[in-house]
């Protein structure tokens, strides 16, 4: 189980650093449409959707990256004042009764949409009408990657929780 929480953090790792440049596709077309609509008066009718696309892979690749380095916005109150075993039992549980079950759902049904949306070969309604079946299948990826990052970190709990000093199996209890 170690290695694939391992492996799982690594490629996330990577997977994450090397999809932070799709910010700079998105800067280019976001300054070429300020320089058309205002240096030239002639807007683009594609570099809104673009924009769009760009930031929604570029959101959806960073939810894994940022979870792996717990910068996602947390309200930890009740974590804060525990000490380190109930900090990890508690973010077991809450992982297993949580995350797991909502950001699963939440990524198999991006699946499913990005496979209908494959099925129809949805494209946008807009006068340029790109296709929309490749972005979703992106955003798809980010958010399988985000739950396979929550497994990872479940798995390091649990792993932490057995190396802690006073961790026992229920079975080599030596009171009962």
């Amino acid at each position: 189980m170690q290695k694939i929480g391992s492996a799982i953090d690594t490629f996330n790792e990577k997977f994450g650093f090397y999809a932070s440049y799709l910010v700079l596709p998105l800067i280019m077309v976001v300054v070429w449409e300020v320089i058309m609509r205002y240096g030239f008066n002639a807007p683009t009718s594609w570099a809104f959707e673009l924009t769009v696309f760009l930031y929604g892979a570029h959101y959806s690749f960073a939810l894994a990256y940022a979870h792996k380095h717990n910068t996602h916005v947390a309200i930890d109150v009740f974590e804060a004042r525990l000490s380190e075993r109930p900090r990890t039992i508690l973010r077991i549980i809450t992982n297993v009764v949580l995350f797991l079950p909502t950001i699963g759902l939440l990524a198999y049904y991006v699946c499913v949409l990005a496979a209908n949306s494959w099925q129809q070969w949805e494209h946008a309604s807009s006068s340029w009408a790109p296709p929309i079946y490749p972005v979703k299948t992106l955003m798809a990826f980010g958010f399988v990657l985000f739950f396979l990052q929550g497994v990872a970190k479940l798995i390091q709990d649990i792993r932490s929780l057995k190396a802690s000093p006073d961790y026992q199996l229920p079975l080599e209890n030596k009171d009962q």
